[in-house]
């Protein structure tokens, strides 16, 4: 399935990329994210919260397809 990824904040700036799409076959958000750790060496490094759909999500999710976020950390007030 062709999904879209979606990149915010520190984690656009590792990937130096807003957006991207890519092939994958059905399984769960942790082998999408294994994906993105071997193209993105720094990932590993970043903490992040992932949405499918606009909707927060575990590893264990299963994936869906359409749109996936990677979302940094957010400041509060």
């Amino acid at each position: 399935m062709l999904i879209t990824i979606k990149y915010f904040g520190q984690i656009a700036e590792v990937t130096q990329k807003e957006e991207e799409q890519l092939e994958v076959y059905e399984g769960k958000i942790s082998a999408l994210l294994n994906v993105l750790h071997s193209k993105y060496d720094t990932l590993n490094d970043k903490d992040f919260q992932i949405a499918q759909n606009q909707e927060l999500v575990s590893l264990e999710t299963e994936l869906t397809g359409a749109e996936i976020a990677l979302l940094p950390p957010f400041a509060g007030g």
